[in-house]
C-alpha cells in the first residue's frame, strides 16, 4: 500500500457539489445563484408564499362567507327507508343502535328523521331530531317519537 492508493471506504463519502471554488469546478463565478436578485445576494431569505413580488394567491383570490363553528350537522333517514327497515328486520323500535347497525349511519354522527316517503308501520322511532312532517307521519301510523337531547 502506497499514499497514492489510499482512498475512503466505499459509501463513506458523498460526492457534495463545491461551490464557489473558482471557475476551474465549474460552479465559480455566481456558484449556482444567477445574475442580482435578491437570491443572489448573501443573507436572502424568503418569506413563505412571496412570489418573487407578483401578487401572491393568498391575496389574489377572493375571500368571502362565515363558516359558523357551531353548526350541528345531522344524517338525514327518510321514513321511507324506516319502513323498509321495519319491512325487513321485524321490528318495532327503531333507535340509532338500530340504525347503526343496519348500516345507515356511523357511530358519531347525530340522526335527523325527514318525512320523505310513506310510512304504514307502527313504530317507537328515537333519534335526535325529527322534522314536523316525520313526525305527523309516524304519529299517523299508530307510532311514537322519542327525541335523544
Amino acid at each position: 500500500m502506497k499514499l497514492h492508493n489510499l482512498k475512503p471506504a466505499e459509501g463513506s463519502t458523498k460526492k457534495v457539489k463545491r461551490i464557489g471554488r473558482g471557475e476551474g469546478s465549474g460552479h465559480g463565478g455566481t456558484s449556482t445563484r444567477g445574475h442580482k436578485g435578491a437570491q443572489a445576494r448573501s443573507g436572502y431569505s424568503h418569506k413563505i408564499g412571496f412570489e418573487g413580488g407578483q401578487m401572491p394567491i393568498q391575496r389574489r383570490l377572493p375571500k368571502f362567507g362565515f363558516t359558523n363553528p357551531n353548526r350541528v350537522e345531522y344524517k338525514g333517514i327518510n321514513v321511507s327507508v324506516l319502513q323498509a327497515l321495519a319491512e325487513k328486520t321485524n321490528v318495532d323500535t327503531i333507535t340509532v343502535e338500530t340504525l347503526m347497525e343496519a348500516g345507515f349511519i356511523s357511530k358519531n354522527q347525530l340522526v335527523k328523521i325527514l318525512g320523505n316517503g310513506e310510512l304504514t308501520a307502527k313504530l317507537d322511532v328515537t333519534a335526535h331530531a325529527f322534522s314536523k312532517s316525520a313526525i305527523a307521519k309516524i304519529e299517523a301510523a299508530g307510532g311514537k317519537t322519542t327525541t335523544i337531547e
